[in-house]
């Protein structure tokens, strides 16, 4: 079989090539058998007979010019070219999809989709997407909250554009992403007003391994920074007698005296009653962190280059 490189002096003939030999049908087999795991379970999906979809599998495997799945006695097994190939088919589908919704708006619009933790959601988007509006009023966004493990998993797929979310290191080091430092960011400690630390100076790590918490999943930013923070001092982070997500909602908690909380710092003017939440004057200050804008290297879209404009523009105020 002859292997496709499309990039180099060659590359634009080889795609002409490439795309004259596949068909959306194969880009369909291939998220199928992306999502079912099994050619008879993508065969149900796509209510064929499982020979015709292995006539149609070798079709693919011709236009690209290599093996994608190794047959045995228990199906398809993916080769590493067959995973890419399984992830860029599913990945153009979603972006035909994405030009259908764009055109089919009335009038049409570009769509952004956005995924943000919720903390950016609540202190940061309601600006950002004023800003937005003001630059253009052909762009609709759908703004997807959650944790970023899973958000990051989204815009690797293609489900998402772009992230606005505390900047990690590991995150960095994640092939296809970029990575654009925007503003500065704190975690805060917080108590109930009427909790016995409020007000008290030079709380140390050892008082605090001893206190009730309201804290997010271990796989959250705030999480795993306070993990590492109490590792530094030397213990380990407390069991949490609620865990919770949203911020917001674990501010409600602490205002209701069941615990301690680690929030960004952001969400405490977001407080409905903000005189029954008192920060912490730790013994040691807590490092500042930092949000950013997280987009596939791939990405050069007018969309994402008038969000970046609106994320600048409210950095400026």
């Amino acid at each position: 079989m002859e292997t496709f490189d499309l990039s180099g002096a060659e590359g634009e003939e080889r795609l002409r090539r490439l795309v004259l030999r596949l068909r959306f049908r194969h880009l369909q087999l291939l998220a199928a058998l992306r999502k079912a795991g099994s050619l008879h379970a993508a065969a149900e999906v796509l209510h064929l007979t499982q020979p015709s979809l292995s006539k149609m599998l070798q079709e693919v495997e011709q236009a690209f010019g290599q093996q994608l799945f190794e047959r045995g006695a228990r199906g398809l097994k993916p080769t590493r070219a067959g995973d890419m190939a399984m992830h860029g088919a599913e990945m153009l589908l979603d972006e035909l999809d994405r030009i259908s919704r764009e055109l089919n708006a009335q009038p049409p619009q570009l769509l952004l989709r956005v995924g943000t933790p919720p903390f950016v959601a609540h202190s940061l988007m309601p600006r950002v997407l004023v800003a937005l509006r003001s630059l253009s009023g052909d762009i609709r966004v759908e703004l997807t909250e959650g944790g970023v493990p899973g958000l990051q998993r989204a815009l690797l797929d293609g489900k998402l554009d772009a992230l606005v979310t505390s900047f990690a290191s590991d995150m960095a080091g994640v092939a296809g992403l970029r990575f654009e430092r925007l503003y500065p960011t704190k975690v805060a400690v917080v108590a109930a007003a009427s909790h016995p630390l409020a007000g008290r100076r030079r709380i140390g790590w050892a008082t605090l391994a001893g206190q009730a918490w309201i804290l997010p999943p271990r796989d959250s930013r705030v999480r795993r920074f306070l993990d590492g923070m109490f590792a530094q001092a030397g213990y380990v982070t407390p069991t949490p007698l609620i865990e919770s997500s949203n911020p917001i909602t674990n501010l409600r908690f602490v205002a209701a005296g069941l615990g301690l909380a680690a929030v960004p710092r952001e969400c405490l003017r977001l407080v409905e009653s903000p005189e029954a939440i008192a920060s912490l004057h730790l013994g040691k200050s807590l490092p500042e962190g930092m949000l950013a804008l997280v987009y596939r290297t791939d990405m050069a879209h007018p969309r994402l280059q008038l969000f970046r404009e609106a994320l600048i523009r409210v950095g400026r105020k």
